[in-house]
């Protein structure tokens, strides 16, 4: 069985890399067919759930920013409840396919900065 510290995704640099990372990696969980098809209505239903008009409170409640808080709490707590319920081989085959390009790109220390100078043949 995989350790549960290698299912985590790593940090690949910067807030924006590391949302969008799990974005691709809960899309492309929704289109395996070795995970549940009960598992992907978690998902589905946190979506949902942003775009119909019921909230756990009412955007008038006393202070304003709670209604948009639990939209993006309900938001959050489905995809991790359905990133942790995957098989968890099934979740490290793809964190290892999406970050395995990451590293390639992170890793250019062997670029030369050099000057180049065109040579013609004058006759």
């Amino acid at each position: 069985m995989a350790n549960k510290k290698d299912l985590m995704i790593p940090p690949q640099g910067g807030m924006l890399r590391d949302f969008m990372l799990r974005i691709k990696l809960i899309l492309r969980l929704l289109g395996d067919r070795r995970v549940s098809p009960w598992l992907k209505i978690i998902p589905v239903a946190g979506l949902a759930y942003l775009f119909t008009p019921l909230g756990i409170f009412p955007e008038d409640f006393a202070l304003p920013v709670i209604g948009v808080l639990d939209d993006a709490t309900v938001l959050w707590l489905t995809n991790y409840l359905f990133i942790e319920l995957c098989p968890p081989n099934v979740v490290q085959e793809h964190v290892k396919k999406l970050t395995s390009n990451m590293d390639i790109v992170e890793g250019q220390d062997d670029v030369v900065d050099a000057e180049a100078k065109d040579i013609t043949n004058k006759k």
